[in-house]
């Protein structure tokens, strides 16, 4: 899972620019050799979703092939090359010059294989992707059986309200690594007193015992130190003085060298802790709020393709309304915006893409449960190291089985699936806090779903649309249900409270006075008390709004235009009246 990059002892070729392309509804395109080009190809961008790039592939979810063509560097012989998909929607197939490779399940996480065997040399190399993202009851995020809710679609079975875009959504790499490479690298942060401590864990791809070495930069100094593999495997500490902390304020990074066996790999990393402590979030031991936003990756063609441009624009919208965290709603984020995030001092709720997890039948929950395991197992793996990573996430609005609108007003419902679902999000958290002991896990819970769910958090996480959803037009009325039903929460489990989604459509341009529900005045005056209440609570640990920017869905009497429109930004990033209340509140003179 280690970022390939480039330097003395390693090479990284970036494929990313048009591909052929073509849709292959019958399936017929592995028996008719398409992995070795195909006539009728049309260009596609890469990365990007397919849906937007095309008029004819927007509803199309089926399988899919993406051919390119490269020289391998001649430089690059003599080590081990491999292709690494930063992330195939749903289904992922790699074929390099004709052979089948392998296949990854799961979108939003990176995948590699090794192909040395397979390069050809001093001639072009055919690589061929094919990719499907079709809606299966058993995949996680899960789609075409009825939701509890009644479904946000009425085209494109979604169980989940964001847009299935598909195809490859980031880059699509070829690197390559000595004989005997650094294969993982794990590095924990600790605080004593004014020092820092880096915990090091080094892992070769080879059982040697052999020396390397290890070296920390960073605040004017040089800390150095020696690495004895047994086994393959190598720890050490450094210890920092006067160590710089890594904050939201300070997001300073030291580079941590790695040198083993002619290989070398640099990380960034920040030494900082995070904790839970009472009604508290702390961050190097001082209190924190995650005030901020949900998101999503999603924009005008691109959909959610990695778009720099627009991740940096962003990111100054989001410090321009004062924020400092936000949630990967509801899937991993790139791993160039999560780099982005340690540069730039955001912290994270890194989460996992059990988006509308359903509990129907004991075969179905067993198979969506290997599923989410094994996202949660590949999201620690990728993010591990980043500073900006405050909590892990399991899933996102898990959903009893009789769920049901009327639910939304707030009540727990009392569902014979509680039971199947609590077993199956417990074993999540478990795995995920087995996986990573120095930070918070949580999950993030839906309006009126059963508060069992929250017992194992080590931060209570909850989306409630009180004045939207549960008595919309009514603000007065749903202040006071917001600060019953929170101050209930707090007195039955005495943790830190993120509201992780609050929010009200929003048509942009449309004003009332009064204010009624869709105008840019209620938007505003909801967001406004939701923040107040939150202000007179000190175990409210951080507001995160839905969401930072309008963004697609799928269609339905409920998404005008195909969009949800709760941003505080539109589409095309233009501010609504209420991105100015953020500000009032969390900018800080």
């Amino acid at each position: 899972m280690l970022y390939p990059i480039q330097n003395a002892a390693r090479n990284r070729l970036d494929l990313s620019g048009i591909w052929d392309f073509r849709a292959d509804p019958d399936a017929i395109g592995e028996q008719a050799g398409w992995a070795h080009g195909f006539d009728n190809a049309r260009p596609i961008a890469v990365p990007g979703s397919w849906n937007e790039q095309y008029a004819d592939l927007f509803n199309y979810l089926g399988l899919a092939w993406y051919v390119q063509r490269s020289y391998i560097p001649a430089g690059w012989r003599g080590q081990r090359i491999f292709i690494r998909v930063g992330s195939a929607c749903y289904f992922g197939t790699v074929y390099i010059n004709g052979e089948r490779v392998g296949s990854h399940a799961g979108g939003h996480l990176p995948f590699a294989f090794e192909i040395t065997h397979l390069v050809r040399w001093d001639t072009e190399n055919v690589i061929a992707i094919s990719v499907e993202d079709e809606l299966q009851p058993t995949r996680v995020p899960s789609g075409n059986i009825p939701s509890p809710i009644g479904g946000f679609a009425s085209n494109l079975r979604t169980t989940y309200d964001f847009f299935p875009f598909a195809g490859l959504h980031r880059p699509v790499v070829l690197y390559s690594v000595p004989q005997t490479y650094i294969d993982d690298l794990t590095v924990v942060s600790t605080i004593n007193g004014n020092d820092g401590m880096l915990h090091v864990t080094v892992q070769l791809n080879s059982t040697d015992t052999i020396q390397g070495a290890l070296q920390l930069h960073g605040n004017g100094a040089t800390i150095s130190t020696q690495l004895h593999f047994l086994d393959g495997m190598a720890r050490a500490e450094l210890i920092v003085p006067a160590a710089r902390l890594w904050s939201d304020t300070d997001p300073y990074l030291y580079t941590l060298r790695v040198g083993v066996a002619g290989d070398q790999y640099d990380l960034p990393v920040g030494i900082r802790t995070i904790s839970v402590e009472g009604h508290q979030i702390l961050l190097n031991g001082k209190p924190v709020q995650l005030n901020g936003y949900g998101r999503h990756e999603d924009f005008i063609a691109s959909g959610k393709g990695l778009n720099l441009p627009l991740l940096v624009k962003d990111y100054q919208l989001m410090r321009w309304t004062g924020a400092n965290a936000y949630r990967t709603s509801h899937y991993p984020y790139s791993e160039e915006e999560m780099q982005l995030a340690d540069r730039e001092g955001f912290l994270i709720i890194d989460e996992t893409p059990a988006v509308s997890l359903q509990f129907d039948t004991d075969e179905n929950i067993a198979a969506r449960l290997q599923v989410c395991l094994q996202q949660i197992d590949e999201l620690i793996a990728r993010d591990k190291n980043h500073p900006s990573v405050a909590m892990w996430c399991v899933a996102n609005e898990p959903m009893p089985r009789n769920f049901g609108v009327g639910a939304i007003g707030g009540k727990p419902v009392d569902d014979p699936s509680a039971a199947q679902g609590k077993a199956m999000l417990d074993t999540m958290l478990a795995r995920a806090r087995t996986l990573d002991t120095t930070r918070p896990v949580t999950l993030v819970t839906i309006m009126g779903g059963p508060r069992s769910w929250m017992e194992q958090c080590d931060v209570i996480c909850m989306n409630r649309y009180w004045g939207w959803y549960a008595l919309g037009g009514q603000l007065d009325q749903a202040r006071a249900g917001l600060e019953q039903e929170l101050d209930e929460v707090w007195q039955t489990f005495g943790k830190p409270i993120i509201m992780t989604e609050f929010g009200a459509d929003t048509m942009a341009g449309m004003h009332g006075h009064p204010s009624v529900m869709w105008t840019e005045e209620y938007q505003a005056e909801y967001i406004r008390f939701h923040l107040e209440v939150a202000a007179a609570r000190d175990f409210v640990a951080g507001m995160q709004v839905w969401n930072f920017a309008d963004f697609a869905a799928v269609q339905s009497i409920m998404r005008v235009g195909g969009l949800n429109m709760k941003g505080v930004f539109t589409r095309t990033r233009q501010p609504k009246m209420a991105a100015h209340v953020l500000r009032e509140f969390w900018v800080k003179t």
